[in-house]
C-alpha cells in the first residue's frame, strides 16, 4: 500500500510540475524574446534558444525612462490607494451582510448580487464620472471606478465572514462591552487575513493592469499610468514605423526592433506582479480553499 501511495504521489507531483511548466514557459519565452535580436526573430521566429541576443528593445525604451518611471510611480500610488480603499469598502459592506441579525439582510444581499448581472452601461458611467463627479484628468479617475463596486468580492468576503468567523466569538466580544466597530476591527479583521489577502491580490492586479479607465478619463500625459503610457508608446511606435509616415526615412526605421519592443513592454508591465505574487500565495490559496469548501 505504501508503494502504491508513493507512486500516486509522484504521479500527482509530476502532473503538477508539467502544469506549472506550462504556466511559466510563456513568461520565459516573453522575456527571452525581449532580449533577442530583431533580425533573428524575423528569420527564425520565436525561440527559447535564439541565435543572437540583443538589448536593443530596452535601449529603445530607455529613451523614455523618465516617463516610464513617472508612470510607475502613478501606477504604484493608485494600486496601493485603490487596493487599500477597496478592501476597506468591501469589508465594511460584506461584514454586515454576513450577520444573520442584520435587518433586511437578504434584500441587501440581492441588491449587491443584482449588480453582478446588470449595470448602467458605459455611457451613463462616463457622464456621471466626468460631468457629475468631475474625475476627468484626475488620479481619482483611475481609482474611484474600481471601487464602486465589485459584487463578486463582496459576496466572496461575505461567505468567508459567515462561515469562518465563529459567531460565539463575536457574542463574547459584545458581552465584554466591545461595540460593533471595535469587534470588527480587533476580532473579525485579524481572523480574516486569508480572504483579505485574496481580495487584495485581485484588486492589486486589477489596478496594476488597468488601462481602460485611463483611456476614458485621462488625457493629460502627466497622469498616465504605466499601462496607458506603454499603450501610448506602442501606438506612437506603430505610427512612426508605418510606411506612409516614414517616407524617405523608411530605411532607417527598418532597424527599429518592432517585435522585441512589444515584448519588452510586456516584461516591464508584468514583472512587479510576478515578484509580489509569491508573498500573497499562501493566503491566496487558503482564502480560495475556505470559500470553496464552506461557501
Amino acid at each position: 500500500m505504501k508503494t502504491n501511495n508513493s507512486i500516486g504521489q509522484w504521479f500527482v507531483h509530476l502532473v503538477l510540475l508539467v502544469i506549472s511548466a506550462c504556466c511559466l514557459l510563456p513568461f520565459l519565452l516573453l522575456f527571452i524574446t525581449s532580449i533577442t535580436d530583431e533580425q533573428s526573430i524575423i528569420r527564425h521566429g520565436y525561440s527559447f534558444f535564439p541565435e543572437t541576443f540583443s538589448l536593443a528593445a530596452y535601449q529603445y525604451l530607455w529613451h523614455d525612462i523618465g516617463r516610464i518611471l513617472h508612470a510607475y510611480g502613478i501606477t504604484i500610488a493608485i494600486t496601493l490607494i485603490g487596493t487599500a480603499a477597496g478592501l476597506i469598502i468591501t469589508a465594511l459592506l460584506a461584514y454586515p451582510l454576513s450577520r444573520k441579525d442584520m435587518p433586511l439582510g437578504r434584500f441587501w444581499s440581492f441588491v449587491v448580487f443584482f449588480t453582478m448581472l446588470l449595470n448602467g452601461g458605459l455611457v451613463p458611467q462616463y457622464l456621471v464620472y466626468t460631468q457629475l463627479f468631475e474625475l476627468k484628468n484626475t488620479l481619482l479617475g483611475l481609482i474611484v471606478p474600481g471601487l464602486l463596486m465589485n459584487a463578486f468580492y463582496v459576496m466572496m468576503m461575505r461567505t468567508f465572514f459567515a462561515t469562518s468567523i465563529p459567531f460565539p466569538v463575536i457574542e463574547s466580544a459584545n458581552i465584554d462591552g466591545a461595540g460593533e466597530f471595535r469587534t470588527f476591527v480587533q476580532i473579525v479583521l485579524p481572523l480574516s487575513m486569508p480572504i483579505l489577502a485574496t481580495v487584495g491580490l485581485f484588486q492589486t492586479i486589477h489596478y496594476w493592469n488597468d488601462w481602460f479607465n485611463g483611456m476614458l478619463y485621462i488625457t493629460d500625459s502627466k497622469l498616465f499610468s504605466l499601462q496607458n503610457l506603454l499603450n501610448r508608446i506602442l501606438l506612437d511606435f506603430d505610427f512612426l514605423t508605418s510606411s506612409n509616415f516614414a517616407g524617405g526615412n523608411a530605411a532607417e526605421l527598418t532597424d527599429v526592433p518592432r517585435e522585441t519592443v512589444r515584448m519588452a513592454m510586456a516584461v516591464i508591465g508584468i514583472v512587479p506582479i510576478l515578484i509580489a505574487y509569491p508573498f500573497f500565495q499562501r493566503y491566496f490559496v487558503k482564502g480560495l480553499t475556505i470559500g470553496a469548501i464552506k461557501g
